[in-house]
């Protein structure tokens, strides 16, 4: 087959975000089947475009807020308000549906178009359903940003992200329900767009890279506890928020702490053992520096690919139960606790084991593999039902289709209502 990837960013050569993860393991399953594959998106500054897939870039774009100014971000919301768009399909408009249709033209003939997240094809949705589709969802982003508005700061932030679920809904509305297939990342996302379109959604195993590198030798740990993730993503900043101020509190003084990653506002807490450390150059190498990794998602939706790169290393870990999404088997070394002081108790243990001469630590191929084996069969299961027939467009867009009705559900269990109005792009 021929596909077109659509994604708001596309595949790059050294992936390091959760969301470059996946575009690439996206990519390189796809190609590991023998499709062609050319990629459609913006290139963040600063990257390089996987070579694996002919890339027809958009130019280069930065998308995270927390790396942009005052300026750029007033320009992204008055874009999205004058477009009754959301925000991060605001940051695509910077070509036109023209641009995008005389795109699509020269990559023809091509099977399908795959539709990567919400971000770009939500941008352009009239021109992508044009042709067969299929829609990966990285989370259901609408219930996502239910999550962010029930923890805004203040009152401008709490109406920002209840337009935006309002309007996402409406999106990954038309864009699941025009799909062939759908592709999640996590078992309950499966079911988060409602019963029309969960008999054809399936969830893909991630791993993290598509062949895991050599064990090199094993150092010894330089923190008890290594975190890392990208802070500024505000479902992630939520449980580390959590972990800081409900875990760390009750775990011995002498317990060494290290925190890795992109955040743009420091949390102000005292542990004497606590160190933040900001953008590593080798995320891999932070994680096993660590004695035991504490997994702490509170909140969100989709796979927390930081769970996946721990098992494939092997390595111990406390893990709460949101951060197991999307994950078959637990590793035996990986212990589960949602209350804080058990959290702390599971996490001294392990570090006490390890400075015993325990490291706990066990081969991680085994589970790399099966993901990657399963991963596979999920694709090419995906891309033989492009030749079945799929809903009516009167199916696919009516207002008051049971996924919107079980929206409203969800909604009520927030304790606030979704600002009504506004139309998909």
């Amino acid at each position: 087959m021929h596909l077109v990837l659509v994604s708001s960013l596309v595949p790059v050569e050294h992936p390091s975000s959760g969301f470059d993860i996946a575009n690439r393991i996206l990519l390189d399953g796809l190609c590991a089947l023998g499709h062609r594959v050319s990629v459609v998106g913006y290139l963040q500054p600063g990257q390089a475009a996987a070579a694996q897939s002919e890339t027809c870039l958009l130019g280069e774009l930065e998308v995270a807020n927390a790396k942009v100014g005052v300026a750029t971000k007033l320009r992204w919301l008055a874009t999205a308000i004058l477009n009754r768009t959301t925000l991060s399909s605001a940051k695509m408009l910077k070509k036109g549906p023209e641009h995008i249709e005389m795109l699509l033209q020269g990559l023809r003939p091509f099977d399908a178009i795959i539709l990567n997240s919400v971000q770009l094809p939500g941008a352009f949705s009239a021109v992508f359903q044009k042709h067969p589709t299929i829609y990966v969802a990285h989370n259901v982003e609408a219930d996502s940003a239910l999550e962010n508005a029930a923890s805004a700061s203040g009152l401008l932030e709490r109406f920002l992200f209840k337009r935006e679920a309002s309007l996402l809904e409406r999106v990954e509305r038309q864009l699941t329900r025009g799909a062939a297939a759908v592709w999640t990342f996590a078992e309950a996302d499966r079911f988060g767009f409602g019963s029309a379109v969960s008999d054809r959604a399936a969830v893909l195993p991630l791993v993290t890279r598509w062949e895991l590198p050599e064990n090199g030798v094993a150092r010894l740990p330089e923190y008890d506890l290594a975190l890392i993730g990208t802070w500024s993503w505000k479902p992630n900043r939520i449980g580390l928020d959590w972990f800081l101020s409900k875990v760390m509190p009750l775990l011995p003084a002498d317990m060494s702490i290290g925190i890795a990653g992109q955040m743009p506002d420091a949390p102000a807490v005292s542990h004497p053992g606590l160190r933040f450390f900001g953008r590593v150059p080798d995320a891999r190498a932070f994680v096993e520096a660590g004695a035991v990794i504490p997994l702490v998602s509170r909140g969100g939706t989709g796979v927390q690919l930081k769970t996946i790169e721990t098992f494939e290393l092997g390595m111990p870990s406390v893990a709460t139960r949101a951060s197991l999404r999307g994950i078959g088997e637990i590793p035996a070394n990986c212990s589960v606790a949602d209350d804080p002081a058990e959290f702390a108790r599971l996490l001294t243990d392990k570090v006490a084991r390890v400075r015993a001469g325990d490291r706990q630590r066990i081969a991680g191929a085994a589970f790399h593999r099966a993901q990657k084996a399963r991963l596979l069969g999920t694709l090419e299961r995906g891309l033989a039902g492009l030749a079945k027939p799929t809903s009516t467009p009167a199916q696919r867009f009516s207002a008051e289709t049971p996924f919107a009705m079980e929206k409203k559900a969800r909604t009520a269990s927030h304790g606030f209502a979704v600002l009504e109005g506004g139309k998909s792009p």
